[in-house]
């Protein structure tokens, strides 16, 4: 039995729930009037209690809440039509143009361990994968089309959080390892890169595949890891004599969170310093951001670097 069939008796406290999905009880509670849903049960004590399907419809909600739907046009939805905008979101933001990708019977392999909660397997697989093909090949070809084929089984409810959850532990080990074993660049090599997210970031894998092809160009790295605050962001880039604040921005970052912080970096920066960003947040799309490289997939870190240094060579010519 799938351990996501254990627990489909279980219910959460309202306060459970809050943890569990990000959603506020107030707001909670506001749903359960308008839109009637959730639905919430009673406990002895006559306090809210909600079952495992409704808190998993909960965490499809916020996530679509995240990419920018607003809650009176998809709270009342069934989880089927939930699931079925989220696949939608998810082929918007795919890089693959095909969806070929999604198809790989090499990829399919790792979500079926992931589902029989084969976390031995999966590590093995995926070092082995490392080994034989290099950290370069490794990151763009398995592990950026993996980690969406994983998101999106999570948004159809194929994956549990905890199986999302060790995907992304075995694999960020593993690239931290990589990462470290590459020759240290000197304290001159350039550009320095500063990564890291803002506060209301929490994806951090996104993060270490930049900072791993960052150092295979050569570059120094210095990561704060996420969550960072704008104003330490600043002010770590300038006491690291940074050239390049990159930022990595996950397809839940809410539009707003992403250009107004964008907009107080770029005000705390000297002009010196650029900042490149990248990731699957729907704002880098929408919107034309000033002072701000936006990188269009992995493989445009390479012309990242080289333009940089085109640039610093002119400056020095």
């Amino acid at each position: 039995m799938n351990s996501r069939d254990d627990h489909s008796q279980m219910v959460l406290s309202i306060a459970a729930v809050e943890r569990d999905t990000g959603i506020g009880k107030d707001t909670l509670r506001v749903w359960e009037r308008r839109y009637g849903f959730p639905q919430p049960g009673r406990d002895v004590h006559g306090e809210r209690t909600y079952p495992m399907a409704q808190v998993e419809k909960l965490r499809v909600i916020k996530r679509l809440m995240d990419q920018g739907h607003r809650p009176g046009r998809i709270v009342a939805q069934p989880m089927e039509a939930l699931r079925y905008l989220s696949q939608g979101e998810s082929s918007l933001r795919s890089d693959a143009k095909t969806g070929s990708d999604q198809e790989r019977a090499d990829l399919l392999v790792y979500l079926d361990m992931l589902q029989k909660q084969d976390h031995e397997g999966i590590r093995r697989e995926l070092f082995k994968t490392l080994s034989q093909e290099g950290l370069q090949r490794f990151v763009t070809n398995v592990v950026a089309p993996l980690t969406t084929l994983v998101g999106d089984a999570w948004a159809r409810g194929d994956l549990a959080v905890h199986e999302e959850h060790l995907y992304t532990e075995c694999v960020s080990s593993l690239m931290r390892q990589a990462i470290v074993a590459i020759p240290a660049p000197t304290r001159d090599s350039q550009p320095s890169v500063l990564l890291t997210t803002f506060p209301q970031e929490a994806h951090g894998l996104g993060l270490l595949m930049v900072e791993s092809l960052l150092i295979l160009q050569g570059c120094r790295c210095i990561s704060l890891g996420t969550q960072t605050p704008v104003r330490d962001i600043a002010q770590a880039a300038i006491a690291h004599s940074a050239d390049v604040v990159a930022l990595s921005f996950s397809v839940n970052m809410n539009t707003n969170q992403v250009v107004d912080g964008l907009a107080e970096l770029n005000l705390l920066l000297p002009s010196s310093i650029e900042l490149w960003v990248g990731g699957q947040a729907p704002a880098l799309r929408r919107r034309q951001l000033e002072r701000v490289l936006v990188l269009h997939g992995l493989a445009s870190i390479a012309d990242a670097v080289q333009r940089w240094r085109r640039l610093e060579l002119s400056h020095h010519g």
